[in-house]
């Protein structure tokens, strides 16, 4: 069977589609904070209030592993970028595992299997 006509692509196809539109408006929210913080933006304002609550709970798992850098007002939140990593990782993570899942032909897992061989004999 031919691996690009598989049962199995299209639904994995959409899987890892779904997972990167996840992480890219997880990011995007995340930067978003990030920059808030950082321009000291006031957190009385509306919008920075809906940033804030939105990504609360997405940054609270990581708040204790580093201190918070701030001058004059502005916050250098470390916690966002280690959490924008951390989901970043974990996006991949899964997307690789998926791909596992994906039908291959013998020729093409005896192709990658001689590859990886080539890269542990060197």
């Amino acid at each position: 069977m031919d691996s690009y006509n598989s049962s199995t692509t299209k639904p994995i196809y959409r899987a890892t589609q779904i997972i990167w539109y996840v992480l890219y408006y997880i990011e995007a929210i995340l930067v978003l904070r990030f920059f808030l913080k950082l321009l000291a933006s006031n957190p009385q304002s509306g919008f920075t209030a809906f940033i804030y609550a939105m990504t609360g709970f997405l940054v609270s798992p990581f708040l204790s592993a580093f201190g918070v850098t701030q001058v004059m007002g502005s916050i250098f939140e470390w916690t966002t970028l280690l959490a924008m990593l951390v989901y970043w990782i974990l996006a991949y993570a899964i997307v690789k595992l998926l791909l596992i899942g994906k039908t291959v032909s013998t020729p093409e897992a005896a192709a990658k299997l001689n590859k990886e061989d080539e890269k542990i004999n060197k």
